[in-house]
């Protein structure tokens, strides 16, 4: 009986521990701070709850959906659809909606699920004004002149204006984390992939000083979470 009760005893204790490393492997988004690099935090989306429509502009709504992900819920840009741009610029395109600011930092979560080839990419856009003005990140997993490099848009085909890049992003089918600063006055931009102490590309440009954030690939597919958007929030001129 002794013996029986003794390994009743062990058996909760082992459900007991595996009950505990079950809850510690679901990661539990920690919150945000407030301010981020001097700028104050003016958006933010974890799709947990809500419809992700509401608060997202795509370029073609078809190519979007949430989905859950385990515990976890994204906006996943789950289908390619080369929807017509007036210049060369990328197709696959979800802006915040009424968020618009001048200098700003966008973070953000993102898993590639493209198959592997060169320019497998995600795409991160600022200043964006509309479909022919705007800048953009290319995360591409092989640089060139048109891959893994800062573009900008403006009433012509995009245009590469990178000073500083590597020699690829490094896809694979993890997550990774993904940080595009924006200094409107000095026209810096930094893009940091998973370290946040070391740029991967910079650029310098004054074009646009205003904009919406957003989130995309050119001609891929991909999974967007935790979208965190600090700035200096600013009114849109009127035309």
């Amino acid at each position: 009986m002794r013996f029986a009760l003794s390994q009743l005893l062990c058996l909760n204790w082992a459900f007991l521990l595996v009950a505990m490393v079950l809850m510690a492997s679901v990661s539990v988004a920690e919150e945000p701070v407030a301010r981020l690099l001097g700028l104050p935090l003016v958006f933010q989306d974890d799709f947990e709850t809500g419809d992700p429509a509401s608060r997202w502009e795509p370029s073609d709504a078809r190519a979007w959906k949430r989905i859950e992900q385990g515990p976890n819920a994204i906006w996943s840009q789950f289908q390619h659809i080369e929807t017509k741009t007036p210049v060369r610029s990328p197709f696959n395109r979800s802006v915040a909606k009424d968020v618009v600011v001048g200098s700003c930092v966008l973070d953000v979560r993102l898993q590639s699920t493209s198959e592997d080839y060169p320019h497998r990419s995600l795409c991160l856009f600022f200043g964006y004004q509309d479909p022919a003005h705007m800048y953009y990140v290319h995360l591409g997993q092989q640089a060139d002149d048109h891959a893994n490099q800062i573009f900008i848009v403006n009433d012509q085909p995009r245009k590469k204006i990178s000073t500083k890049t590597t020699e690829g992003t490094p896809w694979d089918k993890e997550w990774h984390h993904a940080r595009v600063t924006r200094d409107v006055d000095s026209g810096k931009i930094e893009v940091f992939f998973d370290d946040m102490s070391e740029p991967v590309m910079t650029a310098v440009d004054k074009t646009f000083t205003w904009g919406q954030v957003g989130i995309g690939s050119f001609d891929d597919t991909g999974n967007f979470d935790d979208v965190l958007v600090y700035g200096n929030k600013v009114a849109r001129p009127e035309k």
